[in-house]
């Protein structure tokens, strides 16, 4: 019985995605709940896995393809064995070695936008590889077996691939390599082009006094991980319940434009900056208002590793009110974050730094650092972003007061 592979129901903030990584070909066996393809969409990757046991039978959707909701990606038949025409193609292709460049003479070779990608990084000529998909396609596999055999191949053929290289050689040792740019990327370039045409973007700086928070961060750290089940106590806990404190005073900040009208939250879903292999995504802590300091680290520890992993759900990265970004842990001293529309302000944390500040008319060291808050000066006024940023320093300069909510 055939069974459809199909895209899953992209939500209405995902238009279409690419078909990123075929993992099986076509007469390949293929468990349940086993990875086919991934797809990729603006925010994350989708892993589209079988339905039930069976042989991946057409690849309808190639790499480098777009599809939409629910579009048919490929079939699968249910129950089947491997199909005995790849295990037999090697025994076809020793018996009539010349069959292979009969068959890519004449027109071009038929390949998947992947592996003509990688083909023209590697200067791979597409015509000199015999294609193992259906109806003679050169497929991404294809193309890195052909790479492979170009490395191991003697010195002596190496100059004959010479005349392909050059086409990544612009002159000597100086050479370009030209990649298209991930749907992740394009987005977030899209993102940022948008957050500075569309809104009266200022920044506004601050610094916080860390000392007391490292104090009770390390006083209470090993406790808090024994009590919480091994969560541990960092300082990004701190900052989203401050800004979770001081977003209910000033509702402003937690707010956003549609069309002519201003949207005010009653709920605070922080979006926490995450660095992954892929660039930065912001996943969404919903109700953090309510949450504690255990759980907005647990949470946190939780995005990080799916962003990793790349296993980050299209529901935990949509939506948010207010965000939260620290660049500081790359060493950054200070910053000015651009906005994610539709929200009208975020936070942005940068590395402690020991210096000496005048307290009390003493000269004394103390761990510092730079808050700065980016708002859309359309919806928020100057002397709200700064009250509201100097609110977030006193409440992490004295955390009795995030307990005490004064």
């Amino acid at each position: 019985m055939a069974i459809e592979i199909k895209a899953p129901t992209f939500p209405e903030s995902v238009a279409d995605g690419t078909v990123a990584t075929w993992h099986k070909k076509p007469g390949e066996a293929v468990k349940r709940d086993e990875l086919i393809v991934d797809i990729e969409t603006d925010k994350v990757v989708i892993e589209v896995l079988a339905e039930a046991d069976g042989v991946l039978a057409e690849i309808i959707k190639n790499e480098g393809d777009t599809v939409l909701s629910n579009e048919l990606l490929g079939k699968l038949t249910e129950g089947g064995a491997a199909a005995a025409a790849p295990a037999a193609a090697p025994a076809a292709a020793a018996s009539a070695p010349a069959a292979a460049p009969a068959a890519a003479a004449g027109d071009d070779a038929i390949l998947s936008p992947a592996a003509r990608k990688l083909a023209e990084e590697n200067g791979i000529d597409p015509n000199s590889i015999a294609g193992t998909g259906k109806g003679g396609r050169v497929t991404k596999e294809d193309v890195v077996a052909a790479v492979e055999a170009k490395k191991n191949a003697p010195a002596a053929a190496k100059p004959a691939a010479a005349p392909a290289a050059a086409a990544v050689v612009a002159a000597g040792d100086r050479t370009e390599k030209r990649v298209p740019m991930t749907r992740l990327r394009a987005k977030i370039a899209e993102r940022l082009v948008e957050a500075q045409s569309s809104m009266a973007m200022l920044t506004t700086f601050n610094e916080v006094d860390m000392t007391e928070v490292m104090a009770l961060r390390s006083k209470y750290k090993d406790l808090f991980e024994k009590s919480h089940n091994g969560v541990r106590l960092g300082f990004m806990s701190f900052f989203v319940k401050a800004a979770t404190e001081a977003l209910k005073r000033f509702p402003a900040v937690n707010a956003s434009i549609d069309g002519n009208d201003i949207v005010y939250h009653g709920y605070a879903d922080i979006g926490v900056a995450v660095s992954s292999d892929r660039g930065l995504v912001v996943p969404v802590l919903r109700n953090a208002e309510q949450m504690s300091l255990a759980e907005i680290e647990s949470g946190i520890a939780t995005f990080g590793k799916k962003a990793k992993d790349g296993k980050l759900s299209i529901e935990e990265m949509t939506g948010g009110t207010f965000t939260i970004t620290n660049g500081g842990t790359f060493g950054s001293m200070m910053s000015t974050p651009i906005v994610n529309p539709p929200q009208a302000a975020i936070l942005g944390m940068h590395n402690i730094i020991q210096r000496p500040m005048a307290i009390n008319g003493q000269v004394v060291i103390r761990p510092m650092m730079y808050l700065a808050l980016s708002y859309d000066h359309r919806l928020i006024d100057g002397k709200e972003a700064v009250t509201f940023l100097v609110t977030i320093k006193n409440l992490l300069e004295d955390p009795a007061r995030l307990l005490l909510e004064i």
